[in-house]
């Protein structure tokens, strides 16, 4: 047992872990995250992994960042909220060998990950506890990745100016978070986050694979529908759309890839509706927050279904 700066911990399984949760629904949401990573055959297939890679690349660019964030030869990184390893693992690879690794998460996939990370002969210190209170100096990295994880705490602002305190003047902070859709889509995605929130993570698991499989369905269909003219009271916009993306950014979120199984679609469809906290912002927010952490924005991606920031701390 330790403390710092006033918080408690203690040493399991060789891993420090925070003693005492942010509040009950960061236990609920590290609790669905820590059973989802643990089905680690819904998420390490080859197609799994080069789709991520994919994204990955196209929003925050090439890996080399990583290399190029230190000040000396081995860049010191940060991987809040980083569950498996999942996103790391798959973006940058090899490279992780030129670095020094930090992951920290909430949940018990802090194990899956330190396993994973074993399995590939890569080193790595790994810590179980809040985003809001890393246990290490002021300015101490060079690189800090928040990947779909500050949406995932119970004030997402907080979160990005907790985690850029821990980054370096010119240290790069690269973030994704959630966008907000339209209007029956918000609805529906609380909806069955409520009814999910009181089922534990396996009853949740099997509630969503209809949904799922309704996905997979819409998907192989291959339908496209032409929109005639912008619905603009549902944020519908005019135009061709196939009928599995018109539900999917429209109605419910039920992804769909031809290359995967449902088991890891329905990992996906779980990753977004099972936790309590799931916030979802606009540009706006996100620009006015980067302002107030002293954040330089370099690279900006909008898309429908988040943001994705690449800055530099000033």
């Amino acid at each position: 047992m330790f403390t710092r700066h006033g918080v408690r911990w203690r040493v399991r399984d060789g891993i420090p872990t925070e003693e005492v949760p942010d509040s009950p629904s960061q236990s609920h949401t590290a609790d669905r995250f820590g059973y989802k990573w643990s089905r680690r055959d819904t998420f390490e297939s080859e197609a799994v992994t080069a789709r991520s890679r994919a994204w990955l690349d196209e929003r925050y660019g090439e890996a080399d960042l990583i290399l190029q964030a230190g000040r000396g030869e081995r860049p010191l990184i940060l991987d809040a909220g980083c569950g498996a390893g999942h996103s790391i693992l798959a973006w940058a690879g090899e490279r992780l060998r030129a670095v020094d690794y930090v992951g920290i998460d909430a949940s018990d996939a802090i194990r899956v990950a330190r396993t994973r990370f074993g399995e590939r002969g890569l080193a790595g210190l790994f810590v179980q506890g809040s985003l809001m209170r890393v246990p290490v100096p002021e300015e101490c990295f060079d690189l800090i990745l928040a990947e779909g994880v500050l949406h995932h705490t119970d004030d997402t602002r907080a979160a990005l100016l907790a985690l850029t305190s821990r980054l370096r003047r010119g240290g790069r902070m690269l973030f994704y978070v959630y966008r907000r859709k339209g209007p029956i889509r918000e609805f529906t995605d609380d909806y069955l986050r409520a009814r999910l929130h009181e089922m534990s993570p396996t009853q949740g698991w099997e509630a969503l694979m209809p949904l799922t499989r309704l996905g997979k369905a819409l998907g192989d269909a291959d339908v496209t529908v032409d929109v005639p003219e912008a619905i603009d009271l549902l944020g519908i916009p005019a135009g061709p759309i196939s009928v599995q993306r018109l539900f999917y950014w429209h109605v419910f979120k039920a992804f769909y890839a031809p290359e995967m199984t449902v088991d890891e679609m329905n990992h996906v469809n779980f990753d977004w509706y099972a936790p309590v906290n799931a916030r979802r912002h606009t540009i706006e927010e996100v620009r006015e927050w980067c302002a107030e952490a002293g954040l330089e924005i370099d690279r900006e991606v909008v898309e429908p279904a988040g943001i994705t920031i690449v800055s530099t701390r000033m």
